[in-house]
């Protein structure tokens, strides 16, 4: 799917015109007759409800009541009441309204679903994708039509683990900007814009049985929206893409899963996989154990499409997700299930007990000890942490003076307001300045707000941003074989649901993920509930790299990143050559073969909005 919003503008249908060219486009029109929505797309991906002069269209996948959002649309007397639709619909969409002259347009809570706008020709414009829309922007505005890259913001994604937000948000294109999380776009009809505010995290304060319900009530929505025809699924045997093969199971759906044995023999995700899969009878079952097969860090990762925003997070196991999607189109799947999300969502993050300190001072010191001595974390950073009341701006700032320092330790109790990001030994002192540059301004210029004024509250949602981030790219990344990735723990319902959860509950002693099996009790077996190990994929990376470390090698040789002037290459190579013992010290690379993977595809003609302007997909 591929798509633009345009404003109820007397500049749109010029606008528009360059992208009406090819067959195959469809066009929605405000009720004016102007152009609003442009692009490609199925008869089951929109939803469109018309009113009078007022319409709403619904695009991915959702269940809709027409006869309540036409109510809603009849009795709003602005695009802010509207919010109410926005809050009850299942599933993961954007959301675009035409309302008397002005326009909203918003993506999904997790951004798993984004919204990108430019300025095209003195109005502005908007788009689920951010390159079609720079090079059309560009094109109107007179230019030759190729979208530039920001080169400081590529330097930036060299970041490990993650840029942190704000500007994990920015796109790598010059010109374009990302709408903000809980925001919606509001396009006049003049053709200005402005982003508004209209969800903020919920407070942790939802007793145990009441949350567990809204979970299991979102889960349940949100699996049988996806399951109007053949669905796949991962069944890892872990329990987040396990209970998804149950709740699909249970929606009725034509179920196939997919099951991919670990490398380490230690690591019991099969043994759980396979108990599932017998408690799923009517699914079909496939199992990959080619051990010649797709491996991590492979680099004909840069032969697939998928170039379109930036470079690909998870890039480091594309290939294999290549080889899954294939195999799932070839058994009638149209979408895929993945269990992201769930340990953001149900998992404890270490920030939790710098929450529940200030809640329960008292209360929380056994935890705190169980929760030290368990991860090994030294008392000097724990007190150090706990203690620390740093403003969300301040710690921004100073992440800029931790950029080169040796990444945190296992021993280190990481309780500041997010992963501390570092940059690889290999990166130049060109892009240490310029990243160093970007989060000392956003910090001084911009005085970020957090996503919440609780650490763990902000740390979750941040952590789901990026996983629909990462989520949005795949999709993207293999929209030609015909499958799409869909994540249901990242809808918006579940997302609210699940932060309503009380910190406290959250820290069970001796069960794992304790309101995600509350919600789904009854629904998967309890054989399956009772599973307490989690899977662990070192065996992957060491054998990924050690098997692809000649190819690696040789991307040395023409770095792009190199001709950029943000990598060393010598630097990189004897990185490279190094001995690892940790799977840890693999992490940095992950990032720097993304952006050098995208660098070598963007030269790759783009599809969708860029072709409806005249080029060839």
């Amino acid at each position: 799917m591929d798509f633009v919003v345009l404003p109820d503008s007397p500049a749109a249908p010029t606008a528009a015109e360059p992208l009406t060219r090819a067959a195959d486009v469809r066009v929605v029109h405000h009720a004016s007759g102007r152009p609003w929505l442009v692009g490609r797309w199925a008869d089951e991906e929109l939803t469109l409800v018309s009113t009078g002069a007022r319409r709403l269209a619904v695009l991915g996948r959702s269940t809709v009541d027409r006869h309540r959002v036409e109510r809603a649309l009849v009795q709003a007397r602005s695009l802010s009441q509207l919010d109410d639709v926005a809050r009850s619909l299942p599933g993961c969409f954007h959301l675009v309204a035409s309302f008397d002259g002005w326009t909203r347009a918003q993506g999904s809570l997790s951004t798993a679903r984004q919204i990108f706008y430019a300025d095209a020709g003195g109005i502005t414009v908007a788009a689920d994708g951010p390159r079609r829309l720079a090079q059309w922007a560009s094109t109107l505005r007179g230019d030759d039509g190729t979208p530039a890259v920001d080169q400081d913001l590529l330097a930036l994604r060299l970041l490990t683990p993650v840029p942190p937000w704000p500007l994990s948000l920015r796109p790598v294109w010059s010109g374009v900007s990302a709408l903000g999380v809980g925001c919606r776009l509001e396009l006049d009809p003049d053709g200005g814009a402005r982003e508004v505010r209209w969800w903020r995290p919920p407070e942790p304060d939802v007793p145990t049985e009441q949350v567990a319900e809204r979970i299991r009530e979102a889960l349940l929505a949100g699996v049988g929206a996806r399951t109007g025809a053949t669905v796949s699924a991962d069944l890892s045997g872990g329990m987040d893409s396990t209970s998804l093969c149950f709740l699909a199971d249970a929606a009725g759906a034509d179920l196939v899963t997919h099951h991919w044995k670990p490398e380490d023999r230690a690591n019991d995700d099969t043994e759980w996989a396979e108990r599932a899969a017998r408690q799923l009878p009517a699914a079909r079952h496939r199992v990959g154990a080619d051990r010649n097969g797709p491996t991590w860090y492979e680099t004909t990762a840069t032969a697939d499409s998928g170039h379109e925003e930036g470079p690909l997070p998870w890039a480091r196991n594309r290939a294999h997700m290549r080889r899954l999607l294939s195999t799932m189109a070839a058994d009638g799947s149209r979408c895929h299930l993945l269990g992201i999300g769930g340990d953001e969502l149900f998992g404890v993050l270490p920030t939790a007990l710098w929450s529940l300190v200030r809640d329960h001072p008292l209360g929380s010191l056994s935890r705190i000890h169980r929760f030290r001595v368990l991860n090994r974390w030294t008392l000097t950073s724990t007190v150090r942490g706990l203690a620390d009341r740093t403003s969300f701006a301040a710690w921004l700032r100073s992440t800029a003076d931790r950029l080169t320092e040796p990444a945190p330790g296992p021993g280190d109790a990481l309780l500041g307001w997010g992963w501390e990001p570092r940059l690889p030994p290999w990166a130049t002192v060109e892009a240490v300045d310029a990243v160093r540059r970007l989060l000392r301004e956003t910090a001084e210029r911009e005085h970020p707000d957090p996503h919440h004024r609780d650490r763990a509250q902000h740390q979750m949602v941040d952590i789901v941003v990026q996983s629909g981030t990462a989520m949005r790219q795949l999709d993207a990344a293999f929209a030609h074989l015909g499958v799409a990735c869909e994540a249901p723990f990242l809808d918006d319902r579940v997302v609210e649901a699940a932060l309503s959860v009380r910190i406290e509950d959250r820290l069970v002693s001796g069960d794992f993920k304790p309101m995600l099996r509350r919600a789904v009790r009854g629904i998967v077996p309890e054989e399956i509930l009772a599973r307490r190990s989690k899977g662990e994929f070192s065996a992957e990376a060491f054998q990924g790299m050690r098997r692809n470390r000649g190819d690696l090698l040789a991307l040395c040789d023409d770095l792009r990143l190199s001709r950029l002037g943000l990598v060393d290459p010598d630097a990189l190579r004897t990185a490279l050559l190094g001995p690892k013992s940790q799977s840890r010290q693999l992490v940095p690379y992950e990032n720097t073969l993304a952006c050098e993977s995208w660098l070598r595809s963007v030269a790759a003609p783009a599809s969708g909005v860029a072709s409806l302007a005249g080029e060839n997909p």
